[in-house]
């Protein structure tokens, strides 16, 4: 048997034991971007992260004890993760499926993206069983789940990701906000505080800030913002800046 074909082989070995996990975060939120998260574990890695505690994120809550510990169990599956890969969904993007009602083919064209790149595995796992059960079509190792976090630890791997960027990314967005408004409280999900910070943005000037997503609903129906203040979101899912 020709060598490359036995380095081939070995290469095929190594990977089948591998296990690809995807998850998100963000997908209800009214301000701010959606974030998917795909982690490649070996079984090994498997092992050492449920030791440390890594579990569905939703699990830790909201408070910032909550979101220092997914930062925290974040480093560790990167580090000992065989592979991390991170798709940041900005609010035009959101807005534009939204409105054609295809907010679930967003989520599933990014999961495609995440699986292309990652490393060969043998099985893929995946957080939401009518979301992701159109997948196994085109990927037949692909198994779709709801609480997909049980099933594998790298799902719970991939929702701490998911969760620890877009806890990251909010938080620029909040900073953004301190010194006009105060403290941006309620993590930018539909609740009484995100729409306390929203009315009043309108009050003030006119329009909605330009991380709301209009496809959401909004009391008064208020206006987006202008276009031209912002561009796009950039690769790590901040808003570019338009000059003049």
């Amino acid at each position: 048997m020709p060598a490359n074909t036995k380095a081939n082989e070995g290469k095929m070995q190594m990977t089948t034991d591998l296990v690809l996990g995807i998850d998100e975060a963000g997908r209800g939120p009214a301000l701010g971007p959606m974030v998917l998260a795909a982690v490649v574990l070996d079984e090994r890695a498997a092992e050492l992260l449920a030791e440390r505690g890594v579990r569905d994120s939703k699990a830790f809550g909201s408070s910032a004890k909550a979101r220092e510990t997914r930062a925290k169990l974040r480093q560790s599956v990167e580090e000992l993760a065989t592979w991390v890969g991170i798709e940041v969904c900005g609010v035009e993007t959101i807005d534009e499926y939204v409105s054609r009602g295809a907010l679930n083919l967003l989520e599933r064209e990014r999961a495609v993206r995440l699986i292309e790149a990652a490393p060969a595995c043998g099985r893929v796992v995946a957080d939401g069983r009518t979301l992701f059960s159109p997948l196994t079509a085109r990927y037949s190792h692909l198994e779709a789940h709801d609480k997909g976090e049980s099933v594998h630890v790298a799902v719970a791997a991939a929702s701490i990701c998911a969760k620890a960027q877009r806890d990251a990314l909010f938080d620029e967005i909040a900073r953004r906000y301190q010194p006009e408004f105060g403290p941006l409280r309620g993590g930018g999900y539909v609740n009484p505080l995100t729409h306390a910070f929203v009315a009043e943005h309108v009050r003030r000037h006119g329009h909605l800030p330009p991380e709301a997503r209009t496809s959401w609903p909004w009391p008064g129906d208020p206006p987006p913002a202008p276009g031209g203040i912002f561009s796009s979101f950039d690769a790590a899912g901040r808003r570019i800046l338009q000059s003049d």
